[in-house]
C-alpha cells in the first residue's frame, strides 16, 4: 500500500514544532537544580573496645631529650589545653605561641597514665568541641590541623582500628591508642610530620576525637590517643566530653581552610619547649 505524500508545509511544521520542544527540555534542564549530593562514604563495622589481642606498637623515649616543639588545642575558654604528654613532659618553659615572637607561659599536668596532657595558660581561646562517647567505625575519617616541622600544616586520616601503646624507658607504660591511615597532608609537605604531636584529631563535625601522638612514616599511619584515655584524663581534671556541641563542618576538599581558621583563632596552636 503506498502512503500519500504529505504537503511540504506539513513536513517543515513538524521540524520547527521538534526544534521547540528540544529548546525548552534544554531550557528546563538547564533551570533545573542540581542533582542530589552522592550518599556519605559507606563505613566499616564499629571499633570495639580495647583488647590484649590487638597488635602492640613499641616506642622507646629516652630519660633526657631535645627542644620539643608540638601543638596544643584549646578544650577551655580559661585556659585549658591538650596536647601530646611528650611534646611537655620534662621542659622547664614551656609556652603556647600565639604571635611572631611572642609566647604564652603554661603549667603543665601530665597523666601519667596516658599519653595525654594538659596546659593552662592566663587566658585562652575558643574550646573545641568534645566528641569522645559516639561510637567509632572503621574508614572514617579524621582531620589533624596543628604545626608539622614547626610550620601550619594539616594532615588527614581513616580510622583503621585499635593497637596497644607500648612505652619503653621514660614514662614506661601500656594504653590503647587509634591507628589511622594517612590520606593526605599539606601541599608540599614531605617527609616527617613531626611537630604535629598533640593535634587534634577531628571529625566530619569538628569534633576531637582524641589527640594525635605519633606518626610511622615508612607505613603511612597517624597514632591518637584512645576516647576512653582521654575521656580518663578530662575526668580527673573535672571535665568531661560534651557531643551536643559541633564545629565548623570539614571535609576533604576544605580540612586544610578550616585549619587556617582554626589557627588563626589560636584554637589550634603551636606549643614549644624553651628549655629542658
Amino acid at each position: 500500500m503506498r502512503f500519500p505524500r504529505l504537503p511540504d508545509w506539513v513536513v517543515y511544521a513538524a521540524i520547527v514544532v521538534a526544534v521547540l520542544f528540544a529548546a525548552r527540555g534544554r531550557d528546563e534542564r538547564t533551570d533545573a537544580p542540581p542533582p542530589p549530593p552522592k550518599s556519605a562514604e559507606p563505613l566499616g563495622e564499629v571499633v570495639g573496645p580495647a583488647s590484649p589481642f590487638d597488635p602492640a606498637v613499641v616506642v622507646d623515649v629516652p630519660e633526657k631529650t631535645g627542644p620539643a616543639a608540638g601543638t596544643a588545642f584549646s578544650i577551655g575558654r580559661a585556659g585549658v589545653w591538650l596536647t601530646a604528654r611528650h611534646v611537655v613532659d620534662g621542659c622547664a618553659k614551656p609556652v603556647i605561641v600565639v604571635g611572631p615572637g611572642t609566647g604564652v607561659a603554661v603549667s603543665v599536668k601530665v597523666d601519667p597514665n596516658s599519653e595525654a596532657a594538659l596546659l593552662f595558660t592566663e587566658g585562652g581561646a575558643a574550646p573545641l568541641p568534645l566528641g569522645l562517647v559516639e561510637p567509632l567505625r572503621r574508614g572514617q575519617r579524621a582531620f589533624h590541623p596543628g604545626f608539622p616541622q614547626g610550620e601550619p600544616g594539616e594532615a588527614s586520616s581513616r580510622l583503621l582500628g585499635r593497637e596497644t601503646l607500648v612505652v619503653r624507658g621514660h614514662g614506661a607504660r601500656s594504653e590503647p591508642v587509634l591507628v589511622w591511615a594517612e590520606t593526605g597532608r599539606t601541599e608540599g609537605l614531605q617527609g616527617t610530620l613531626g611537630g604535629l604531636s598533640g593535634a587534634p584529631a577531628l571529625d566530619a563535625q569538628g569534633r576531637v576525637l582524641g589527640v594525635t601522638i605519633a606518626e610511622s612514616p615508612r607505613r603511612g599511619r597517624i597514632y591518637t590517643t584512645a576516647p576512653e584515655i582521654v575521656r580518663a584524663t578530662l575526668a580527673a581534671n573535672g571535665r568531661r566530653a560534651d557531643v551536643t556541641a559541633t564545629g565548623e563542618p570539614i571535609t576533604p576538599q576544605n580540612y586544610f581552610i578550616v585549619s587556617d581558621d582554626l589557627r588563626r583563632e589560636l584554637q589550634v596552636a603551636q606549643v614549644i619547649c624553651l628549655d629542658r
